[in-house]
């Protein structure tokens, strides 16, 4: 179930979506921001997995100490879906700058992937359990 949330133009002004942007897209504008900058000096697989995982941490917070239903309410609460995107939206920038520095595909790596979870975790086995 997606939301929508607020739009933001592409250069042709057409509204840019999950729907409408592709990995691609989404990796470039992280390599533009870090180029622009020059940070390519400081953006080593140890120094973005670090940050990344600080940015996850950031995330966790926003939920850290309520029940889960709480942490569903989210997508109801303007104020608090926007502070959660906001801290996704980070965690996927570290994200796709690590597959960046690293030249790693990553339509490709989720596939497979996807294709070892479907293996290790089949639907007849585990078909609304989590053990």
């Amino acid at each position: 179930m997606s939301k929508k949330t607020s739009e933001t133009t592409t250069e042709s002004g057409n509204p840019s979506t999950d729907a409408t942007t592709t990995v691609g897209d989404l990796r470039e504008m992280v390599n533009q921001f870090v180029s622009e900058r020059q940070w390519e000096k400081f953006h080593s697989p140890k120094n973005i997995s670090m940050a990344l995982a600080v940015e996850a941490a950031e995330l966790m917070e926003h939920f850290q100490w309520c029940s889960i239903e709480e942490s569903r309410a989210t997508s109801s609460d303007p104020k608090s879906l926007a502070a959660v995107g906001e801290e996704l939206a980070d965690v996927l920038c570290y994200g796709l700058a690590l597959a960046n520095t690293l030249g790693i595909d990553v339509s490709d790596t989720m596939r497979k992937k996807m294709e070892k979870n479907r293996e290790k975790y089949p639907v007849d086995k585990f078909l609304g359990k989590f053990e």
